[in-house]
């Protein structure tokens, strides 16, 4: 049977940048699922996908020419219904011609159920190229988005733009299916101004006809193409590149045949703040910042077309056009905004509403003042600089600048309070109090500009869980999950010892989500195994910066010897206790009776236990983890003894309750650093 490779090209309208990675990505798992369920996947099947502004393009191979012939037993009648005296019955017959075969091919065939007549079914495999055929309409259609649009009519097909042609081939042949009146073929379409409207194409010959017409189908190629072309720009100028990968990403995605050219503006303009000079040329222009040999800012900026070239310098004078005006505005607004200091601005924030059950951003910056104050106090730090930048923190987002730029908010603030004379401990602070706006993004550099962040944060939690306002699915119009995540990375690497479980309060939604941000933190981020932070969580987290202790602390014990059998002997203790219907945290009424304790193994691990609590508490006092740790796990030689020795359900009651008593002292006193019963030994695992 022949291996084959497929391709599917469909083409759309220009998609929004920023959907096609992870459309790709669904494109891809879709389909590697659609061939392995068919049972058409090859050996080492390997899927590529790519993608232009215009087109998602997936290449497959090897798939096979059609399914594999599958053979099954069919059962009839029971043996003593289908033959009597070893003739058949009318019910043999009957089954035999619905089978399409003589009596004679019926076989008896054991079956739990006794002795049955059966017969040889062989199912022929569909070809793949059928396969893909019927399947391929609603997998392109099942190509996830976050929003689609009707373009053929209300109730029609949605997709996130409209498909305009679609290409798909297996081995030579068409694979031929129909969607929204679009025909699939072997014809592909070039650049929209420079290539042409229809390419006949092959599987080896799909990538270079489209090259040809100025379409470079592989975003790493257009990367590279962007990438060598700014170099030989700025070949001996003296400038450089200011390097921004997010923006690479994007130009790689807005253009199919990606040709950077360098523009300039009137070098007067530098004398605006450099952050608003490279706002408006990265998010407004999609521009690239150069600067000098010494990292100053250059009064030069790179932008790309998505064309081959600009030999008239037509396209590099628009642009220098639109930034002209663009920096003209800004440079009005910075003038115009210095009429009003930050602090007159402060009553103006009852006309802007932050959120309709919440009241205005003045309401909010009265909030976090409090909220700010609280959190000083909580770390004996002054709250006055605190208070000033949560009050003045908002107040830019009346200024015309944000109006215009709106990805300057707080930054503008920041530079508008530097400029008016603030100290630079409340500037700082509210320039940098969105931080960390993602993963990669730094936390703020100051203490009050980290009890700033961490008051908005934790403000925006707060009220839109009491208003119900609660993230769900992919939506998280507030971007919660993302403030969350910045107050975990704000307490862990600032190192800052506050009460998060008390300043969350008592919704317990809002706790349950700030567990999940925490696993996410401390799993994904940082890379602690998943049974040790669920250990570690299991234990409180009330202390971010103590969590964190406690976690390198138990990573590091884990491979000693004793550590994981006495893992599994805590999660007997756990199950005993549960068993029992016994408290696993003791009470008054749970006190270890000594006279009742029996001499051998159980006084032992008493005695054993009573040492070790009080090592492991003067270490847990000094925050000293590891070694606390190290001592819990020097029971085990005791703890199995007790185990092998001892039975915990003894038949005296007082016997039996003094051993449970002490079972629950032990689980208790040692899992106030980390929950031993949560984590999966590689018994377990096995």
């Amino acid at each position: 049977m022949t291996d084959l490779a497929f391709l599917l090209e469909i083409g759309t309208e220009e998609i929004p940048d920023w959907m096609i990675p992870p459309a790709l990505e669904d494109l891809r798992t879709s389909f590697q699922r659609l061939v392995e369920e068919r049972g058409v996947a090859g050996d080492g099947l390997a899927i590529q996908v790519d993608a232009t502004p215009r087109r998602l393009v997936l290449r497959a191979g090897p798939l096979a020419e059609r399914q594999p012939d599958r053979e099954e037993w069919v059962l009839g009648p029971p043996r003593s219904a289908a033959f009597r005296d070893g003739q058949p019955t009318p019910a043999a017959e009957g089954f035999a011609r619905k089978m399409g075969v003589a009596v004679t091919d019926l076989v008896v065939r054991e079956t739990p159920r006794g002795e049955y007549v059966a017969c040889r079914r062989v199912t022929p495999g569909r070809p793949t190229r059928d396969i893909l055929a019927e399947a391929l309409p609603d997998l392109i259609l099942g190509i996830h988005f976050p929003k689609t649009m009707y373009w053929t009519g209300k109730g029609g097909p949605r997709f996130i733009r409209p498909i305009r042609w679609l290409v798909a081939l297996l081995g030579d042949e068409i694979v031929p299916f129909e969607l929204a009146g679009v025909r699939s073929g072997n014809h592909t379409r070039g650049h929209r101004l420079l290539g042409s409207d229809r390419i006949p194409v092959t599987l080896a010959t799909y990538s270079d006809q489209l090259r040809q017409n100025y379409v470079l189908v592989s975003a790493e190629e257009r990367r590279r193409k962007i990438e060598e072309g700014i170099e030989k720009l700025l070949a001996g100028t003296g400038l450089r590149l200011r390097p921004d990968r997010a923006l690479l990403d994007t130009l790689v995605y807005l253009t199919e045949y990606p040709t950077p050219i360098l523009g300039s503006f009137d070098r007067e303009f530098l004398s605006l703040p450099e952050e608003v000079l490279v706002t408006v040329m990265r998010h407004h222009q999609k521009y690239f910042s150069v600067e000098d040999a010494e990292g100053r800012l250059a009064p030069f900026f790179i932008a790309v077309m998505n064309t081959d070239a600009d030999p008239e310098g037509l396209v590099r004078q628009g642009n220098e056009r639109v930034l002209q005006a663009r920096f003209t505005d800004a440079r009005f607004f910075w003038e115009v905004d210095q009429q009003k200091k930050l602090e007159d601005r402060v009553p103006m924030l009852a006309q802007v509403t932050y959120q309709a059950k919440l009241g205005t951003y003045l309401d909010k910056a009265h909030r976090m003042v409090r909220l700010g104050r609280r959190l000083a106090r909580m770390l004996k730090a002054d709250p006055r600089p605190v208070e000033r930048a949560a009050l003045l923190a908002k107040c830019d987002l009346t200024t015309e600048m944000v109006k215009e730029f709106t990805e300057l908010q707080g930054i503008m603030g920041g530079l508008y309070a530097r400029r008016q004379g603030e100290p630079e401990e409340v500037w700082r602070a509210i320039y940098e109090h969105y931080r960390p706006e993602s993963m990669e993004d730094a936390i703020p550099g100051t203490l009050t500009g980290c009890l700033v962040s961490l008051a908005d944060k934790l403000d925006a939690l707060q009220g839109c869980f009491r208003v119900g306002l609660i993230p769900s699915g992919s939506r998280d119009p507030f971007a919660l999950r993302r403030a969350a995540q910045g107050v975990v990375r704000i307490l862990v690497e600032a190192r800052l010892p506050l009460p998060l479980r008390r300043l969350l309060g008592k919704d317990q939604a809002l706790i349950e989500f700030f567990e999940d941000r925490l696993r996410y933190y401390f799993r994904e981020v940082r890379g602690f195994a998943y049974d040790e932070v669920n250990a570690v969580l299991a234990a409180g987290w009330d202390d971010l910066t103590d969590l964190e202790s406690r976690l390198e602390a138990l990573r590091q014990v884990r491979p000693t010897e004793n550590f994981e059998p006495l893992a599994v002997s805590f999660k007997r203790i756990k199950n005993i206790l549960r068993q029992a219907n016994w408290p696993a945290t003791p009470d008054s009424a749970c006190q270890v009776r000594e006279e009742k304790l029996e001499a051998g193994p159980e006084k032992e691990l008493w005695g054993a236990f009573q040492r070790v609590r009080r090592e492991v508490r003067r270490r847990r006092r000094n925050k000293e983890y590891r070694e606390a740790l190290e001592a819990i796990a020097s029971l085990r030689p005791a703890v199995d003894q007790f185990f092998d020795k001892v039975l915990v359900n003894a038949p005296d009651p007082e016997i039996r309750q003094n051993r449970l008593n002490l079972l629950s002292h032990l689980l208790s006193e040692f899992s106030s650093i980390a929950d031993f019963s949560e984590i999966v030994t590689r018994q377990e695992e096995k």
